[in-house]
C-alpha cells in the first residue's frame, strides 16, 4: 500500500472552530439537517469533556501505526486526529505517548475509528479522545498509508481542514467552508430551545407548544379511561 502525505491542507477559521465548541454535538448536527455525525459507535475515553478542532486526517492498514507517526509531524495547535483503516480494525493503535507527542504540539484530541489504550494515562494528562474500541493489542510500524486525504467512518466523509466536534453524545464533522454558518444555525438554535426551556419550567406541555394534540388526533390516536381500556379489551 502506497501512499501520500499532504502538507498545509486549507483549514476552517480558528475562531469559527472555537465559537462551535460553544455547542453540543446535537446542537451542531442539528443545525446542520442532522448531518455530519460519525456513528454510535464512536465513543469518549473520558466524561465531561467537548472539544473542537480541525481535522487532520489519517488512513493506515489495520494493526500498523506507522502513518500516525508521521501524521503528528502535521498537527499543530488546535488539530484534531482523525484515524481511519483501510478495514475494521479494533487494535490498540493510539496511546499516551502519542498523546505526549501531540499535546507537546498544540492539538486538541483524537478521534479513532480503531481501538486506543493507555485510556487512564490519557485521562490523567486531559487528553481527550474519541475511539470505537479499547484494546491493549499493540501494532506493528511496516505499512505505508495517507495522511490529509479525506476518509469515510461510517459513511462520514471528513476531509483535512474539517471542523471536528466532539463531546459525551459522539463526534460530528463540520465542511470547513460550512463553519461560519454553522456557527449562525447553532445560535438560532440554542436560543429557540432556550425559549422552550422557560416555557417548559413554566409548565407548558410539548403537547401544545409543538401543536402535537392536533397530530395525535390525524393519527388516530385517542383518549380513554382505564375503565374503558379495560372494559373494551375485555370484550371478545
Amino acid at each position: 500500500m502506497s501512499g501520500v502525505i499532504v502538507t498545509n491542507p486549507p483549514k476552517a477559521e480558528l475562531k469559527d472552530v472555537d465559537a462551535l465548541a460553544g455547542f453540543g454535538v446535537a446542537t451542531v448536527s442539528e443545525a446542520m439537517g442532522r448531518t455530519g455525525l460519525l456513528g454510535t459507535s464512536i465513543r469518549p475515553v473520558q466524561q465531561g469533556v467537548r472539544v473542537a478542532g480541525t481535522a487532520v486526517t489519517v488512513l493506515s492498514r489495520p494493526g500498523d501505526n506507522l502513518m500516525i507517526h508521521a501524521a503528528v509531524e502535521q498537527c499543530g495547535e488546535a488539530d484534531i486526529l482523525v484515524v481511519t483503516t483501510i478495514s475494521p480494525c479494533t487494535d490498540g493503535l493510539f496511546g499516551e505517548l502519542f498523546a505526549t507527542a501531540l499535546q507537546q504540539r498544540g492539538a486538541r484530541g483524537v478521534v479513532l475509528n480503531t481501538g486506543i489504550r493507555d485510556t487512564q494515562e490519557l485521562r490523567d494528562m486531559g487528553f481527550a479522545a474519541w475511539s470505537r474500541a479499547v484494546s491493549s493489542r499493540g501494532t506493528v510500524k511496516a505499512t505505508g498509508g495517507s495522511v490529509n486525504v479525506p476518509i469515510a467512518i461510517d459513511g462520514q466523509v471528513v476531509r483535512p481542514g474539517d471542523v471536528i466536534l466532539a463531546d459525551d453524545d459522539g463526534v460530528v464533522v463540520v465542511p470547513r467552508e460550512r463553519a461560519r454558518g454553522t456557527v449562525a444555525k447553532a445560535e438560532a438554535r440554542e436560543a429557540k430551545e432556550a425559549a422552550t426551556r422557560a416555557a417548559f419550567l413554566d409548565g407548558q406541555l410539548g403537547l401544545d407548544r409543538y401543536g402535537l394534540r392536533e397530530t395525535l388526533v390525524r393519527l388516530g390516536v385517542t383518549y380513554k379511561s382505564y375503565d374503558e381500556y379495560v372494559r373494551e379489551e375485555a370484550q371478545p
